[in-house]
């Protein structure tokens, strides 16, 4: 493996991660949004259905759950991202020496 095979291999794996990371961030976003329709559900029918009443406390409850979990996946992506950054770089300067 030469240089330049070596230098596109972790360019290509740093553009893949942070694409994950992206997708993982859209995830958030519908999971946000879910949360609030279930607070939306909350607020609008807490005198009058029950059933509904439940479900949107079910999907609040879904929609933040899912948040913690996906949040915790892009903390953890990016710092994977960052350990992989750094590794490259000293792997670069060892090379070059």
């Amino acid at each position: 493996m030469n240089k330049t095979e070596f230098v596109q291999g972790y360019e290509q794996e740093i553009a893949y991660q942070k694409h994950m990371i992206e997708n993982l961030g859209r995830w958030f976003t519908l999971m946000f949004v879910i949360a609030s329709l279930g607070l939306i559900l909350i607020y609008s029918f807490k005198d009058s259905s029950l059933i509904l009443l439940i479900i949107g406390i079910l999907l609040s409850l879904l929609g933040i759950l899912a948040m913690l979990v996906f949040g915790y996946g892009i903390y953890k992506g990016r710092l994977n991202v960052q350990r992989l950054i750094n590794r490259f770089e000293q792997k670069l300067k060892t090379s070059t020496k």
